[in-house]
Parts: structure tokens; sequence; C-alpha cells
């Protein structure tokens, strides 16, 4: 591929070999002074396990850290969700795991389209991860003789997976949580909870402190620094049913974005193969089923239509279709989540689905029931299967669960550099809410190693290049920029609460929601992106002139809230399906139809990879997307083009 020249700001990418980049990079970089850390003042936004632990370990090394959350207690950040584990290189199973082979696997598993040195580091780190997460007391599964356990997840051939039970994510929180309280306690981090960012304050072209609002009194105030960190998780919740918790939002992001910073890739977002299926227009949200089950677990669909409807031991074993076990023979039920869900669509929409509707698949546990016992598998995922049967009211123990895609994580979001800093000088990004490690897809247990990375390990190296060459406390919340920041707000605020309109915040995020689904969900095509392009911006008309906000401002209002983050929703919908409408290829998460392999295809008929897989584009799409706005509000987009050094480009194939 001929390399073409970027047009996005520098991404610091160290020279010299991959292997020594992070480490000379570390040298390269400036320090602080302990005595004179103090002086500084950090604003970390989120509270989970990237926010958490920044703030925990920038206190720790004597900066002044300020840590704002909407939730009641940063134990209550939605990295408490994650299931199934946390991927390291540690090769403790001595199966053929390495640093290299990480790098090589997220690379791979994202489709080509993220940047070498940034994934390169995150393998290389993911080491020290578990090391500092048992030091803090996180009880991950052991083997009998009392070694750590490892399994297997989506898109490797290798056990790399640490985790507990199906509760990973709610322990790693604690470590970080403990580390976090630690600080508090000690006076190193003022926590303010139930508080909500409105607005980045940028002085001089600089990020230097945000605006919030005090989501019990209504009050809002300001609030200065001499940098800014986001650590506000992914968009999901633009699909209305995801995942997510119902909290999860883009504000933090979009209105950093709409203070100048660069939001990539954001077409780039991920359906999750095994969820529990929608089951009536009444529902919120979706509930995961863990990757993991699909270590035990096999995926099928009857072969034949006229076994619709028959309960699944009525089916015999012949006529069942193991189809990713069929498609993809060396990964199995394995297969990346991309392929995965794209796969039960297909069936789905073959008329094979099973459950309401048809939109389902089987996740069968009864061959390993019966090869490991029941006791084991309920040491293994008892907690899921627990929870399976109180969502469905059936017994996965005794019949198969029913599974179908949703959507549950986003691997675009704001550029950033090497030193996890965006375009805006001073505002650092970490974890789901930049863009830089999964490319086109993540693969699974590797959001948790990318938050704890860049929280514990990336930002305390990266963070003096920036504050080093900064004044510490000159900015002040009596400056111009902060009472303009502040003004906006309220006027916003003002405005919602003054329409008294006559439909709910809710219909209009439903709306959008089903929209953006059904034009730029698990498949986009042109038409149905352009057709949500010219809707969109009904829905935001009809928002601003109907949408009902009962009471004021003053005192606690959830409808107020919901009712900032969907405005912001359908903003940012409009440049969610402008990138995909602009990415004329399939990558990843990103499934364009007019771009897929055929029949006709070589690497089709030569029996490399299977007809209707994602067909990249990468001479024309090798590429970040970063989009910007000028002056008059119009999209803009920038280009850094990606280089591949160490891993050849090429199709990929998990056959």
């Amino acid at each position: 591929m001929t390399q073409k020249k970027s047009d996005t700001p520098d991404p610091k990418i160290p020279s010299g070999p991959i292997e020594s980049k992070w480490a000379k990079h570390k040298m390269d970089s400036a320090l602080i002074n302990p005595a004179n850390r103090r002086k500084y003042t950090v604003i970390v936004v989120g509270s989970g396990l990237a926010g958490g632990s920044a703030a925990a370990t920038l206190s720790e090394l004597g900066y002044k850290v300020k840590c704002f959350c909407y939730q009641d207690s940063p134990r209550r950040a939605h990295s408490i969700a994650a299931q199934g584990g946390i991927n390291a290189a540690k090769n403790y199973q001595n199966d053929g795991d390495s640093v290299n082979r990480l790098f090589y696997d997220t690379i791979k598993g994202g489709d080509f389209r993220s940047r070498e040195a940034n994934v390169y580091r995150l393998a290389e780190v993911s080491e020290n991860i578990i090391d500092q997460c048992v030091a803090q007391g996180v009880p991950f599964a052991r083997e009998y003789g009392g070694l750590l356990d490892n399994r297997s997840f989506g898109g490797a051939q290798v056990k790399r997976t640490f985790y507990a039970r199906g509760q990973t994510g709610q322990q790693l929180l604690l470590g970080a949580y403990q580390a976090l309280q630690k600080e508090i306690s000690a006076g190193g981090i003022e926590m303010y909870s139930r508080s909500e960012m409105l607005d980045l304050v940028v002085v001089n072209g600089h990020a230097k402190g945000i605006v919030v609002r005090d989501m019990v009194s209504g009050e809002i105030s300001s609030h200065a620094a001499d940098c800014v960190i986001l650590a506000t998780g992914g968009y999901s919740n633009v699909f209305f049913l995801s995942t997510n918790a119902k909290g999860c939002n883009v504000m933090s992001a979009y209105r950093a974005h709409k203070r100048g910073a660069y939001f990539s890739n954001p077409c780039y977002t991920q359906i999750h193969p095994t969820c529990i299926p929608v089951s009536g227009d009444y529902q919120s949200k979706l509930t995961l089923m863990s990757e993991s089950l699909r270590n035990d677990g096999r995926i099928w669909v009857p072969k034949n239509s006229q076994d619709i409807g028959k309960s699944a031991h009525q089916i015999a074993e012949a006529d069942r279709d193991y189809y990713l076990e069929r498609k993809y023979p060396s990964f199995g039920n394995l297969a990346p989540r991309d392929i995965a869900s794209r796969s039960a669509k297909e069936v789905c929409d073959a008329g094979l689905g099973v459950g309401n509707g048809g939109l389902g698949v089987y996740l069968d546990f009864a061959d390993s029931i019966q090869r490991f016992g029941k006791d084991v598998i309920s040491s293994r995922y008892g907690n899921l299967f627990q929870m399976y049967e109180k969502i469905t009211g059936e017994d996965p123990y005794s019949q198969p669960m029913r599974i179908y895609p949703a959507v549950h994580y986003t691997m675009g979001g704001l550029w950033v550099d090497y030193n996890l800093m965006s375009n805006v000088p001073g505002l650092h990004v970490l974890g789901e809410a930049n863009f830089s490690d999964h490319g086109a897809n993540r693969l699974g247990a590797s959001a948790l190693m990318q938050g704890l990375a860049d929280g514990y390990f990336v930002i305390s190296a990266t963070l003096p290049n920036y504050l080093v060459e900064e004044t510490p406390g000159s900015i002040s919340t009596d400056m111009a920029e902060f009472k303009e920041a502040e003004e906006r707000v309220r006027d916003q605020i003002n405005r919602l609460v003054s329409i008294n309109g006559n439909r709910s915040v809710d219909s209009f995020h439903r709306e959008l929601g089903l929209l953006v689904w059904d034009k730029c969900g698990m498949a986009r095509n042109e038409d149905g992106l352009k057709e949500a392009l010219e809707k969109i911006p009904a829905i935001r008309e009809e928002f601003w002139e109907n949408v009902c906000v009962p009471g004021d401002s003053g005192n606690m209002n959830q409808e107020l809230e919901k009712a900032g983050r969907v405005a912001d929703f359908i903003d940012f919908a409009e440049l969610l399906c402008n990138d995909a409408l602009h990415r004329e290829e399939s990558c990843g998460g990103h499934f364009r139809e007019e771009y897929q392999f055929t029949k006709d295809d070589p690497e089709v008929s030569s029996g490399y990879t299977n007809e209707g897989e994602a067909k990249r584009r990468d001479e024309d799409f090798a590429y970040v997307a970063a989009w910007n706005r000028k002056e008059d509000g119009t999209l803009n987009l920038k280009k850094e083009w990606l280089e591949f050094e160490n891993v050849k480009l090429a199709t990929r194939t998990y056959k």
C-alpha cells in the first residue's frame, strides 16, 4: 500500500523498533519533581476503571486531583458490568502466548484499523496490570494448585484471559475504588459524585476546566485545573437499546468535540453476539451474556425450517447447524465478535432463528455439562446462569440459552496521540472514550485491559510532557472563558425546561435509537444511511419544539438530565451516520453491504475466506477518520493514515 500524508496533528509515535518504543518514550519524556507535582491540579471526569485508576495513580504521585462522576458513588461506574475477564500476555498456560501474539491478535481483530505503536504498548503493559490487581487483592480465579487460571476469548487461540467468575469488572473496579478511596481519605483527591460535566472550558486554545451541574441541588459551577482528563466511556446508548447502563452517554466527549476536539471513527460500533434477545417494546436496555460462555457453550440453529417452533430437545443432533464451527473450524465458537454477530444475523435472516420473532440462536452447554459435570460449569459461570434464569425463566443447565447480538461497545472516540492527548492541548482522553487501541473491532476482554493500562501505567508517564510547559495554578474560574461556558450551559438548560411540549424525552430517544439501529446497526448501506441523515434533522427539530421536561432546574431532575443527553445523542447520531456513509468499505464492526466478498472473488474461490465477509479497501481507507467542525458548524474530515511496519496488511480470516 502506498503511504499517504496525514493531515491530523502529529500522533507523536516514538521512533525505533516497536519493541522499544514505549521504553524509549518514557526515557525521553519530561519529568516533574515530586515536590513540584503538588502545585498542579488535574481534573479527571469519570471514575470507572480508566478514570478511577488514573485519579488514584496521579494522586499517589503527588498531583492535586479533582474527580467527577454522575453516579452516587465511583463504585457504580459502568465498568462494574464487565463480566468475562481481562487479557494479559502472561503465558501462564505455556500455550504459545506472548506480547507479540497479543499485539498481532489485537491488530488483526481490529481489522487492521488501529495504530501499531499504541496496540503494542497495550500488549506490553498488560503483564503489569495483572500484578497490580493481584497486589490489590482482586480475587482472580485460580487453579487447584493456587496458580491464576485463564480462559479463552474470541479471536484468540490461546488462553490469556484472567477472570473472576462472571464478575471480573466488578472485582477490578473494587480494586481501583480502594486505591481511589485511599487517596480521597489522604486528601489528594477531591471527589465530586452526582456531578455531570456539561461543558469543557478552553482558555487560549488549551483545555483548562469544566462546567458541571450538581444533580441533587441543580447548582451550576466551574472548576479550573492545569489539564483535563476525560474517561467517560462510550456512546452505545445512541442506539437506545444496548447492554450499557441507562446513564451511559456521549455528553462529555461530544461537548469536548464541540469545543474543537476531533472525534475519530464513530462508525466503529461493536455488536456483541451473546446477549439476551429483545422480548418486547417495553424494554429500555438489553442484558449481556459474557463472551466467556462461548468457551463451553456451542452455538447452533436448526438446519431445517420445519424444525422452527420445536423445543431444542426435539431437534436431533444431525439436524442442528453449529454454524460457527462449520464456517470457522480453526476458531469455532470463539470467532471474533463482529464475525459471530453477523453470522447470527445471517442465519436469522434466513428464517432459522429461534424464539420470539425468530431473532435468537441457541447457546448450548449440554456437551460441556456431560464432559465436566454441572458443578464445574457452575463454578465457571454460575452467576451468569442465575442471571439468565431470573430474566428469562428458563434453566440453562437443562436447556440451551437463547441469545442474539446487541450493541455493547464503541471503538470510536476522541482522537488522541501517543501521549493520550487530543488535538486540544491539555485534554487527555482514556479508555473507551478515546479511539486508540481497538481499530474497527475490539477483541473480548480487552476493554478492561485498555482502561487499566491507560489509567495505571500510561497517563502517569505521558502527562508531564504537557504539564511541564504550563505554569501551575495560572488558571482561575474568574476568567471570562469560564463565565461564557457557564452561560452557554444555563441557556441550554433554561431552553429545555421552557419548551413544555407533549412528548417525553424517552420517546425521542427510542425513535432515534431505532432509526440508527435500523440504518446504521449491524449492517449499513448507502441508501439507508442517507435516509437516516434525512430523518435525524426532523427528529432534532421536533425535539427542540415538543419535548416535555417537567419540573425545574433548581433541584434533582432526572428528566432534565436525560434531555441534555438525548439532545447530544441526536447531534452525535448525525456524525455517526456521516462517518459510516463516507467510509466506503467494510471492516470489523463497520459492515457496508456493498463491500463484501462474493463467490467470484479469488479469496472465496480459493477457500481462504467465506462469501459475505467484510471487504476492506486499504488503498483508500486505511486511515483514522478524525472529524472536526468548521466555524459554520459543518463537518470537516481529517485523515491519519495508518502505517503497518510490523504486521502485514492481509484479508482477515478465522477459518
